[in-house]
């Protein structure tokens, strides 16, 4: 199988990309970079706000990861990051769903990712695919963003919306930033710490994506969460214990809301305790089902 990756350059892309090329499948990756057909990864310029798209990036593809999309955690919600936040999902979507669509031949699968920010801040109520979509900045986000790659649906394309929580591995994603905040001794709870976090090991999303990939029969939404989400207190706890430092600085909610305004209450006290629903009926069996166990990998490989 060949597989053009959009957002191949991030952390989960990356990762996505060196797991099928290390299994003998093609990947190949849409860049804002300069087309590089000939590189160890084969690369092909995009640049959705400007409509570029490089058409010999789609020759020979048998199924897209669409993983485009600015990091929603590195400072406030402005209201002209939130225009960006727009574009580089919404925007960016569009414009490859156009381009698929006027391919010949086009590829058969679109694997396209949202996030668990879709079911919004619901408390202590279980979600699964079958629930509605929340409120709220996040929410709308991501509704838009699952509407814009449903639309290759009409180009007879199989559409599968992955649903992400909070990806977790070593290196440079969240969990790397966790342990490092925690290895300096700063690390604790954050606002009453009750609030549930979804999350999914980098390994169990990779072997997610490619069931995805694989599964002729599989469509619509897919949550892509572990088995068991996490209180932010317990995680706290959890990375305290494992990397032996203390975990007892938390940060009281209005200080997290006059330092990162609306992103405090989207993404850092909202409570989702979503469930995957569809990977366990598929047989999907989990390589780290619990946090501690993606801690102690993470810290392990790091």
């Amino acid at each position: 199988m060949n597989v053009l990756i959009a957002g191949g350059s991030g952390y989960l892309g990356s990762a996505l990309a060196e797991r099928l090329r290390a299994a003998g499948e093609g990947a190949s990756i849409l860049t804002r970079g300069p087309s590089d057909p000939e590189g160890s990864v084969p690369r092909y310029h995009w640049d959705p706000e400007r409509g570029a798209f490089d058409r010999k990036a789609l020759e020979g593809v048998d199924a897209v990861v669409n993983l485009a999309g600015e990091n929603l955690s590195t400072g406030r919600w402005t209201a002209s990051r939130r225009k960006r936040f727009h574009a580089s999902r919404v925007g960016a979507t569009r414009l490859l769903v156009e381009r698929l669509a006027e391919a010949d031949p086009r590829p058969r699968t679109l694997v396209s990712a949202s996030g668990v920010g879709y079911y919004g801040n619901r408390g202590e109520e279980p979600l699964t695919e079958a629930s509605a979509p929340g409120s709220g900045f996040l929410a709308e986000l991501c509704l838009a963003w699952e509407g814009a790659a449903a639309a290759a649906g009409a180009a007879g394309m199989r559409v599968v919306i992955t649903r992400f929580g909070v990806v977790m591995g070593p290196g440079d994603g969240a969990l790397g930033m966790l342990i490092r905040v925690f290895r300096l001794g700063i690390g604790g709870r954050l606002g009453s710490g009750r609030q549930w976090m979804s999350w999914v090991s980098l390994e169990d999303a990779i072997a997610a994506l490619r069931i995805a990939l694989a599964r002729a029969d599989l469509a619509g939404s897919v949550n892509v969460v572990a088995p068991e989400p996490v209180r932010n207190a317990e995680l706290a706890r959890t990375l305290g214990r494992v990397l032996h430092r203390p975990a007892i600085l938390p940060a009281p909610a209005l200080a997290l809301r006059l330092v990162f305004g609306g992103m405090a209450d989207e993404a850092m006290l909202a409570s989702g305790r979503v469930l995957p629903a569809r990977l366990p009926a598929l047989g999907f069996r989990y390589a780290l089902p619990t946090f501690e166990e993606a801690v102690l990998k993470a810290v392990a490989t790091a």
